[in-house]
């Protein structure tokens, strides 16, 4: 799992990491202030951080717990690419489905069946 983008995605892929991630998009927070909210140790945030630094979804100034943890919101335009293309794929794939739907309801209402169908 090298590429970055399957990093994030792993890294997301827990929700206590997906809610630490929630809560920096308000600002900048120390490992305590995260750590608060949760029935956990800071030693259990810290691990959580840890893992969302390695996929560069989040950074620390210093080490420590007092040094606050910020959260790097360009990674997220890598996850939004990816998205948005396979979203794309999927629209322009709906878009024909709809064309030969619509074409169907043309060709009933006009009284055309499809080969092999008799009238009643």
């Amino acid at each position: 799992m090298g590429d970055p983008l399957s990093k994030v995605f792993a890294a997301l892929a827990d929700p206590t990491r997906r809610d630490l991630v929630a809560r920096l998009t308000e600002g900048d927070a120390t490992v305590g202030q995260l750590a608060a909210p949760y029935r956990v140790s800071v030693q259990a945030i810290s691990k959580h951080l840890k893992v969302l630094e390695k996929a560069g979804l989040v950074s620390r100034s210093a080490e420590g717990h007092r040094s606050p943890v910020h959260l790097e919101a360009e990674v997220f335009d890598l996850m939004t690419k990816w998205i948005e293309r396979y979203r794309q794929r999927a629209e322009a794939r709906y878009r024909r489905l709809d064309a030969v739907l619509a074409e169907m309801d043309d060709d009933e209402e006009a009284g055309h069946r499809p080969a092999g169908e008799e009238m009643a």
